[in-house]
């Protein structure tokens, strides 16, 4: 079972201490690794606080050794009751430098408090010094990792971090939307606009039209959460890409369906293929701005695509 804090003797706490600055330095030197490539300048500010840390850790090895000799009792965070659980880094598949900052940022402040329960508790007065010496540099540590993201905008080091960003965002979230998006517009046009002409009711267009979308949001969202976890692709946990390409599909669904709540069934017809055009307008920006695609051809696709489906459901419904 894990110990109290309070009844570690001086000791202990040392080697709690050397401990806690080890784990660190090796969780600061892996963000630095995974961020080096995207996030330059956030990398290189983490190998500092690692090369810190280190001689931290020498430090208070130095004055353990002058106090209590060479053996070093391994105690770690795990031991110590108070302590929150850190998720092993090679576990998050995405990694932001925003995302280090602010980890950095909780990761000092827990360590500050420690040092000074600590030098609190320390009846040498020399370990007792050291340990208030630590305390205030993690305090600067936590004040660069506030610093760090006030600095964000205002630096040019991050633009290379800002593009970085933006390329996990269109993986993660505007490419499963996306596709969505384009499902629940386009594929829900036939069944809802055949239902309205084959029954020349608002009502039932309504209720086929909300089916559709739902259905439509379900299956697209299973389908995208299944197809990839991310682990090579980077996309993203799989369950938040489905969550997001599920929800964008419903909604692609819903906006051509709401102006069946309309009962003037000519009105919510020609309000309903309003709708349809703004949607693919949207898609065909949305295209441009994010994946880069030109936007005559992105209108094009789009228009192509909706329109025959379009044509598919008044063929059908008018049958």
């Amino acid at each position: 079972m894990a110990h109290a804090f309070a009844s570690l003797t001086e000791r202990e706490i040392l080697a709690l201490a050397i401990s806690l600055e080890e784990e660190d330095g090796r969780i600061y030197g892996e963000f630095a690794n995974r961020l080096r490539k995207d996030s330059p300048s956030t990398a290189s500010d983490l190998d500092k606080l690692v090369h810190e840390e280190a001689e931290h850790r020498n430090r208070l090895f130095a004055i353990y050794r002058d106090r209590f000799g060479d053996h070093l009792p391994r105690i770690d965070r795990s031991d110590v009751r108070g302590f929150t659980r850190r998720k092993p880094v090679w576990l998050m598949r995405v990694l932001t430098a925003s995302q280090v900052r602010k980890t950095v940022g909780i990761m000092e402040f827990e360590t500050r408090r420690f040092y000074d329960a600590a030098a609190r508790r320390s009846t040498d007065a020399g370990i007792r010094q050291l340990l208030g010496d630590l305390a205030e540099a993690e305090r600067e540590h936590i004040e660069l990792a506030e610093s760090l993201e006030r600095d964000r905008a205002a630096s040019t080091a991050p633009k290379a971090e800002s593009e970085a960003q933006r390329r996990a965002f269109v993986l993660q979230i505007v490419q499963p939307g996306l596709v969505g998006l384009m499902d629940g517009s386009v594929s829900t046009l036939a069944p809802l606009f055949a239902a309205a002409l084959a029954t020349r009711s608002s009502h039932d267009a309504l209720l086929v039209g909300l089916a559709a979308s739902v259905g439509a949001g379900i299956s697209m969202g299973f389908a995208e959460a299944l197809s990839d976890d991310g682990t090579i692709s980077g996309r993203g946990h799989p369950w938040v890409r489905g969550g997001v390409c599920g929800l964008m599909t419903t909604v692609g669904g819903i906006g051509h369906t709401l102006p069946f709540l309309i009962a003037d069934f000519h009105l919510a017809m020609g309000l309903a293929v309003g709708v349809v055009i703004v949607e693919l307008g949207v898609i065909s920006w949305i295209r441009h701005h994010f994946m880069d695609s030109p936007i005559v051809a992105a209108a094009i696709q789009i228009v192509i695509g909706g329109l025959l489906v379009f044509l598919a459901g008044i063929l059908i419904g008018s049958a």
